[in-house]
């Protein structure tokens, strides 16, 4: 009893019926099922995947499943917002695609993707649209004609390890793995009860109050977004900014290293997270911000929980310009440009350095050219690829593009003034 009436409401959350929704085990098992169970439901049309270039690394995973066992992915870009065009999903429609998938909110930036006119696309063609939603169910329901929808619990305040799967009528899905007899077959092994009704009552608890708190919310990022350029130099706010959730801020610091700002803000007591190359085990940035082509060194993303105070984000804006001016102090960036002009090309050797010390000695020998002058940056650090045709994107120049280089590559840079 407890179970069904859980479903119905979750159900009622998301607005399907409730024999159209499981509960799995987190959201990225819902994911990995609902991909897989989509692609063998309708293998005899095709293999073939389409996905956003900046979907959950749960989809980007399913989607190397499939090319591993010989299917095809097509990916589709973003704009540097990391918005998708509708129009790059229609290009991508072909006659063996089998998925869709489109998340209905962007998890780093917050950009809010357009799922109704996607979803619109994928009905005409005849193939189903699988929607991330983790990221904005607890604001709303996820707009358009879907097919099927993934979600955490986590990410609306529930507890960790329930998910929601939801299969619409219709929708041609052959579940992977040994049946079980729970959940539709869809979600195997007996499920957490107690954790599973928190998850539902948190949906509508935060639902009830969405509205009002979204007002609230967005005023504060709002207020993020304007300050942190004006107290804060060489500094980009990324995500675009209309089409976002509440609640969410991401912005870049030229010359700083994102773990280290990280560290300062935790000192003060703000809890923030990063795409930062620097902040993985990989030492690559987040696939978000490559896809954008914005900046990752120093990046910074701002989650306000519901209920923050008015204070507590003007404490923030307050301590960011010194935490991050004692960052770039500690890494030597460079506080002025140089006045002098040199030789007309200049080769800066960062070969062994990580994020952000190749863009900052950039920066310092970028003076030492004449208007015209090339600079060529040594670099093994993969975020160099990213963060170099940003930091000319931010400055004006002219990135000219990368050559292959002894033990790493060579990023060149045109100074246009």
């Amino acid at each position: 009893m407890l179970l069904d009436a859980a479903r119905e409401a979750a159900a009622e959350a998301v607005g399907c019926r409730a024999d159209e929704l499981a509960f799995t085990s987190s959201g990225t098992r819902a994911v990995h099922a609902g991909v897989a169970g989509a692609l063998a439901g309708r293998r005899r049309v095709g293999r073939h995947l389409i996905v956003s270039a900046v979907e959950h690394s749960s989809v980007l995973h399913s989607a190397e499943v499939l090319e591993a066992d010989g299917g095809t992915v097509t990916q589709v870009p973003v704009n540097r917002a990391g918005l998708v065009d509708p129009a790059g999903y229609a290009a991508a429609l072909r006659p063996d695609t089998a998925l869709a998938c489109l998340q209905s909110a962007n998890h780093e930036v917050g950009t809010v993707q357009p799922v109704g006119e996607v979803a619109e696309l994928c009905r005409a063609a005849g193939v189903p649209l699988l929607v991330d939603a983790a990221q904005s169910l607890a604001w709303g329901p996820v707009e358009g004609d879907w097919s099927l929808l993934a979600a955490s619990a986590h990410k609306w305040g529930g507890p960790s390890g329930v998910g929601l799967l939801v299969v619409r009528k219709g929708v041609r899905f052959a579940a992977q793995g040994p049946v079980d007899e729970r959940e539709s077959g869809r979600a195997p092994g007996f499920e957490d009860i107690p954790a599973i009704v928190a998850a539902a009552a948190s949906l509508r608890a935060v639902r009830a109050q969405a509205a009002q708190e979204a007002v609230r919310l967005r005023e504060l990022t709002e207020r993020i977004r304007a300050r942190v350029p004006q107290t804060v130099a060489d500094v980009e706010v990324v995500g675009d900014p209309e089409r976002r959730l509440p609640g969410i801020v991401t912005f870049s610091c030229l010359y700083v290293d994102g773990e280290a700002l990280l560290h300062e803000l935790d000192r003060e007591g703000f809890s923030v997270s990063s795409g930062s190359s620097c902040t993985s085990s990989t030492l690559t940035p987040s696939h978000v911000l490559k896809a954008m082509g914005v900046l990752s060194e120093g990046n910074v993303r701002v989650s306000l929980p519901a209920g923050v105070a008015e204070e507590d984000v003007e404490r923030f804006l307050a301590v960011l310009p010194g935490a991050v001016s004692g960052v770039r102090e500690k890494l030597g960036a460079p506080t002025a440009p140089a006045v002098q002009a040199g030789p007309r090309e200049l080769l800066v050797d960062s070969l062994g350095k990580r994020c952000p010390i190749p863009v900052i000695e950039l920066a310092k020998a970028f003076g030492g050219v004449p208007v015209g002058g090339t600079v060529r940056v040594l670099s093994d650090d993969e975020a160099a690829r990213l963060d170099i045709p940003a930091w000319c994107e931010m400055r004006g120049q002219e990135y000219v593009g990368e050559e292959p280089a002894d033990n790493g590559t060579a990023y060149v840079v045109r100074r246009t003034r």
